[in-house]
């Protein structure tokens, strides 16, 4: 019998420009098989989504509670988007209300992920790091607020993300998103939490 384990997200939960098994919720489930809990994933995420889009995609998939585990991470492409930090924590609050819903209730089922900093990427050259990072930051203050309030547990993947500027090998072939490297780092940040979820 798997227990099952929902990702809502963007591109990162996805695993944009990587194979299916290096994505870190697949990375976590193979951590997981590794102590004997056997997990079955569904990710819900797309590349470019925002929290407003992420919630549109929700509706659009069958979402079938309670879940055993459900992870959440959302955020960059507000970010990336100029849109004001507000709205995001209106649309966060409300995502993480969800989560905590498909978790059968129970918040200690729930997993929030911190906002990766793109802005050591290749992709980024040319524009402003410092300014991307404190962007970020001020993202990730609110939904680590946010996520402290409510209950849940949070993996902050944030400094990882940054070792990218000195580390090509956590970076994706396109430039941009975290490679099956990075993606471990974040998994194995994840699985003490999980391991007592699930356990």
């Amino acid at each position: 019998m798997s227990l099952r384990y929902l990702a809502l997200g963007d591109s990162y939960t996805i695993g944009e420009s990587v194979e299916e098994a290096e994505r870190f919720p697949n990375q976590l489930a193979a951590l997981l098989s590794n102590e004997g809990v056997a997990v079955d994933v569904t990710i819900i995420a797309r590349t470019g989504w925002t929290t407003d889009e992420l919630w549109q995609g929700i509706q659009a998939q069958t979402v079938k509670p309670p879940y055993d585990m459900v992870s959440l991470l959302i955020g960059v492409n507000n970010q990336y988007r100029g849109y004001d930090i507000n709205e995001y924590r209106e649309g966060f609050v409300f995502l993480l209300d969800k989560a905590i819903e498909y978790a059968g209730g129970d918040v200690k089922r729930v997993i929030v992920f911190s906002i990766p900093d793109w802005g050591v990427t290749p992709f980024a050259a040319g524009r402003d790091a410092v300014q991307i990072a404190a962007e970020i930051d001020a993202f990730n203050k609110i939904n680590l607020e946010e996520t402290q309030k409510a209950g849940a547990d949070y993996v902050d993947v944030t400094p990882v993300s940054r070792e990218a500027a000195t580390d090509p090998s956590l970076i994706a072939g396109d430039g941009l998103h975290p490679s099956g490297s990075m993606y471990a780092e974040w998994a194995m940040s994840a699985l003490p939490i999980a391991i007592d979820i699930l356990k």
